[in-house]
């Protein structure tokens, strides 16, 4: 017998199925039929609403919501008090008091009155964050005072529930609430809210370790911040770029010293994907590592010239990736892996071993993983004299020979490509910005208060990185890195060039086309790489000149998408969204085969319910919530 099927058994036993002789129409998609005059309530779908509210119920407690229970039934006074009791929030003089009509809006009035059969588990002097009813009224005044003040609500709802009062319930679970369910309800509750106060308290004792350590770190790390602070680097529009030679071989000359390198440490594990994200399809059955050799074979199958690969993997990254590489042990291409360790290292992995082979990796930190180890002397003997950094997977990269002969034009020492924030920002001449106006994270907070992204992609000289070393400018052991709060130290932190530029005499920007920005971070990102929207020649994602709008959709799955496994089980085919300006779905929604999509379109699934989209639709500038929707 399997768990559900013993669940289901647990469900039924509590009589959880019975509904009433009267079963309302919206509550229809949450029966079986009628049995003796009697609704009978499909139990799988109890448990699917049941799991959600408990879910949200957690999320909630793990960031120390407020929560107020609320009991109509004098039947359930003993499972309540022992529910209070055990998560610490009993208290004889409230429980036996209630408001009348206005407790929640009129929450300051200090008038309390008593009622024969109403109680109030508790009731926070504060407005709760969710309102948990395990009783509920068809004239519940409760319900809709918590409508009027945007609070949630949990709730057991019968068959004969009004759609008044129903669609009010943010997490409604159909079922009889039986005393033996009800038990079973708030029992599952008491676990959940005892499990995260264990782990939060667990966490502020980890915190409490943390913060000694850290307070003497602060002080020098908000000295460092005010000086980065200060410092600005000039970001020049890429249509100001100095042009590419128009002779071959100078550009083969050119090429021949730019060395590519990948930082391969972000795992996929976010997404349920267990290798690196570089080794993830995104766009016509290609990874990123594939779009980023298919360019280098691209350069050098035109130009004649030779530019190697570097490739730095974190131990959990290395043997996915050199699957992918499987394929070009063939290809002319020089691809080397290095491997991270068991410390702070890197290591080449062909196997050796020695000291002078082992790279530090600690942050990032690609510098010193190049001077360690002698990786970058290598380099310069031959003949390299700039480095192109990926250091996370925006698989709009173009390994891009026009910026490396502006670099080597005007002897830069240190560039970083940027990108505007918003369309409103786009760069037409050369412009400074102090380093806190470019930021890395994709925060929207962030994005509204700053100008420029930093892609953290960039462009070194290894002649600079070698001199700053040899004086000492550089230092070889790693740094302590603090975890500041403020928030400039916060939006330096989330820029590479933060720590990089004030070492750097001759550094600038590039502000590149939006288009070559195109993170990697969720499935609402995959869906739209693996789309109609793009393709991809000679390694280089090209958008569909179908689409006119410069912007790209604005995607936002649901969490039932957040593994890449359901997100592929729940698509048929990737839907067009050529046309398409926003897509949000929620619930269990399901994607049949050559659906089309335009405009703004939200697909919202009612709770419990499973929403199929048939094969071939068009849904154009609709809320669908409904299969009759998609009809209209």
């Amino acid at each position: 017998m399997t768990i559900h099927s013993v669940v289901i058994q647990k469900l039924l036993s509590t009589n959880a199925h019975i509904g009433r002789q009267v079963a309302t129409h919206h509550f229809k998609d949450y029966t079986y039929g009628l049995r003796n005059r009697m609704a009978i309530i499909d139990s799988d779908k109890t448990l699917i609403c049941m799991r959600s509210a408990i879910n949200f119920i957690s999320s909630l407690a793990r960031h120390n919501g407020r929560f107020m229970f609320i009991n109509t039934n004098p039947l359930f006074d003993e499972i309540f008090e022992l529910m209070s009791k055990k998560v610490g929030c009993y208290s004889p003089s409230s429980n036996s008091l209630w408001r009348t009509g206005g407790f929640l809006t009129n929450s300051n009035s200090p008038k309390k009155f008593r009622s024969r059969n109403k109680k109030l588990c508790f009731g926070p002097t504060q407005p709760p964050d969710c309102i948990v009813i395990v009783d509920t009224e068809s004239k519940s005044s409760v319900i809709d005072e918590a409508f009027k003040l945007h609070i949630p609500i949990v709730a057991l709802v019968d068959s004969a529930m009004p759609l008044h009062t129903f669609s009010r319930i943010a997490y409604p679970i159909p079922v009889n609430p039986s005393v033996q369910f009800v038990y079973l309800f708030c029992n599952l509750i008491t676990k959940t809210l005892l499990l995260e106060k264990n782990n939060n308290n667990n966490n502020s004792n980890i915190k409490l370790l943390d913060d000694d350590h850290h307070l003497r770190e602060k002080q020098a790390a908000k000295e460092k911040s005010n000086l980065a602070a200060k410092l600005g680097v000039t970001v020049i529009p890429y249509d100001a770029i100095s042009p590419l030679p128009q002779d071959v071989e100078q550009t083969k000359n050119l090429l021949d010293k730019l060395v590519v390198l990948k930082l391969n440490h972000a795992s996929g594990t976010n997404m349920g994907f267990q290798n690196p994200k570089s080794a993830m399809d995104i766009c016509d059955g290609q990874t990123f590592l594939d779009l980023i050799i298919n360019q280098i074979e691209t350069l050098d199958s035109k130009y004649g010239s030779r530019v190697p690969l570097l490739i730095f993997n974190k131990d959990d990254t290395h043997d996915s990736t050199l699957k992918v590489l499987e394929k070009y042990s063939e290809s002319s291409i020089d691809v080397r892996t290095f491997k991270q360790g068991k410390g702070p290292e890197l290591t080449l992995s062909d196997g050796h071993s020695s000291k002078e082979e082992v790279h530090t990796f600690d942050n990032g930190d690609i510098f010193r993983s190049l001077m360690i180890g002698g990786t970058l002397d290598l380099l310069l003997s031959q003949g390299k004299e700039y480095i192109f950094v990926m250091k996370c997977d925006n698989v709009g990269t173009i390994i891009d020979p026009n910026i490396l002969n502006h670099l080597m034009t005007n002897a830069i020492d240190y560039c970083m490509e940027v990108t505007p924030s918003h369309s409103s920002n786009v760069i037409l001449t050369p412009m400074n910005f102090k380093l806190k106006e470019i930021v890395r994270n994709q925060d929207k907070d962030l994005k509204d208060k700053c100008k420029l992204i930093d892609t953290t992609n960039m462009w070194v000289s290894l002649r600079t990185i070698k001199r700053l070393f040899d004086t000492n400018r550089l230092k070889l052991q790693m740094p302590p890195i603090s975890k500041e709060d403020d928030y400039d130290q916060t939006l330096l932190q989330g820029t590479d060039a933060g720590q990089a530029v004030q070492f750097f005499d001759n550094v600038i920007g590039v502000s590149i086309p939006e288009s070559r920005f195109v993170p990697l971070d969720t499935t609402s990102d995959l869906l739209l790489l693996q789309s109609d929207l793009y393709t991809s020649r000679e390694g280089v994602l090209a958008r569909n000149p179908a689409r006119t709008d410069a912007l790209n959709p604005v995607i936002d799955l649901g969490p039932e998408y957040e593994k890449i496994a359901d997100f592929r089980s729940r698509f048929k085919s990737i839907p067009s969204i050529v046309g398409l300006d926003s897509l949000i779905v929620r619930g269990d929604v399901w994607f049949g085969a050559n659906i089309t999509l335009k405009g703004h379109v939200t697909i919202v699934a009612k709770p419990g319910l499973k929403l199929e989209i048939p094969d071939g639709v068009v849904i154009e500038n609709k809320e669908i919530n409904d299969i009759a929707d998609i009809q209209e």
